[in-house]
């Protein structure tokens, strides 16, 4: 049987989420309602859910601090889409930080949000199998440095923390599940950004860069992300994976 898409909205507003989930529905996919984070909690841990739909201004834990908390916790991979009611670029780059994969502005279209949602929804198809290998895992280390797939952040040596955005740990998870293999601009593009990508978009050499400062990786040494001219970039530092019990 074909699998049919299945997407959980979490907002406190009864007549927004009713709304989007009955134009989900009549669009092919399959959708469910929660008023608040408790409710999403409960539902991710009964069913199967293929992305989450949050919004940001909700009472109590708001959707920043639950995105927060899902980024953290046994449900981390499904995507997350923010919806925020104010065109606020503090709340848009905090979202992605948390880990949201895209976000929307209300008011919005339906048939916008429906677009971002498979848009996602492929992006996260399309990381290649080997991804899952550091899935299961609690870390990984390489070089002088520790990631902490968990927290999301990275250690070095004496244990002090390095913050990673989300766009810059999606882009180093890339790199360490392909160690050695050269990657392409697009190929990396389409794998960490948060909106379709343009063709020719050079935001991914930005990004490469800010990575490269968080891991104190000179442009001139390259010891961890080398640049190889006209095909892209590849990660040339050995990758350890540890396990749960490690």
């Amino acid at each position: 049987m074909e699998h049919v898409d299945n997407i959980l909205v979490v907002d406190d507003d009864h007549g927004i989420r009713t709304g989007i989930v009955d134009y989900l529905r009549k669009n092919g996919l399959r959708a469910s309602p929660a008023s608040d984070g408790r409710d999403m909690f409960a539902q991710l841990d009964t069913s199967a859910f293929d992305l989450v739909v949050l919004d940001i201004m909700m009472p109590g834990d708001d959707g920043l601090v639950l995105c927060r908390n899902l980024r953290s916790g046994k449900h981390r991979h499904v995507p997350v889409v923010l919806l925020t009611a104010r065109d606020d670029e503090t709340d848009r780059i905090i979202g992605l930080e948390m880990g949201a994969d895209d976000y929307v502005t209300k008011p919005f279209s339906p048939r916008e949000l429906l677009a971002r949602i498979k848009a996602v929804i492929r992006r996260t198809r399309m990381l290649p199998p080997n991804l899952r290998v550091t899935e299961s895992s609690d870390s990984i280390s390489f070089g002088r440095w520790r990631l902490d797939t968990s927290a999301r952040h990275l250690l070095d040596e004496d244990g002090t923390v390095v913050s990673l955005s989300g766009a810059e740990f999606r882009l180093l998870r890339v790199f360490l599940d392909h160690p050695q293999r050269v990657l392409s601009r697009d190929q990396l593009l389409n794998l960490t950004q948060g909106r379709d990508a343009e063709l020719f978009d050079r935001s991914i050499d930005l990004l490469v860069s800010r990575l490269r400062q968080r891991l104190l990786d000179g442009a001139r040494d390259q010891a961890y992300i080398r640049t190889v001219r006209s095909e892209g970039y590849v990660f040339s530092m050995p990758v350890i994976v540890h396990g749960p019990d490690a």
